[in-house]
């Protein structure tokens, strides 16, 4: 079962941005559609935003103003670019595909 490595999470003030970069040990054109994910501390995971293989996107109505997703097949890389960050975004981030395990994920964190 394939895994992606999630990277570029931190440390960010609130209104920063940061790149989420999730890479795949495969072609990602072999996914139908790859989602982002989040859980925040005490909390359950949510759901994100995901891409399609014909490049749809959808993203979360509560992040859909601030968050974009995109993917670079050439890179067998999945973004999630987050703009005009909120302490309430603060989570830890995963993607992940239907038939994909879920990873370590990436720390994202911020300070108000």
């Amino acid at each position: 079962q394939v895994q992606f490595v999630e990277s570029g999470g931190g440390l960010v003030q609130a209104g920063g941005s940061l790149r989420l970069s999730c890479a795949a040990s495969r072609s990602i054109l072999s996914f139908n559609s790859i989602d982002w994910y989040r859980q925040a501390p005490g909390k359950e995971r949510e759901w994100v935003a995901l891409i399609r293989l014909d490049d749809t996107t959808f993203v979360a109505d509560s992040v859909k103003a601030r968050f974009t997703i995109s993917r670079d097949n050439a890179k067998n890389t999945v973004y999630l670019q987050m703009d005009r960050l909120e302490p309430e975004d603060t989570a830890v981030y995963y993607c992940k595909a239907a038939d994909s395990s879920w990873g370590q994920g990436t720390q994202v964190t911020v300070s108000s």
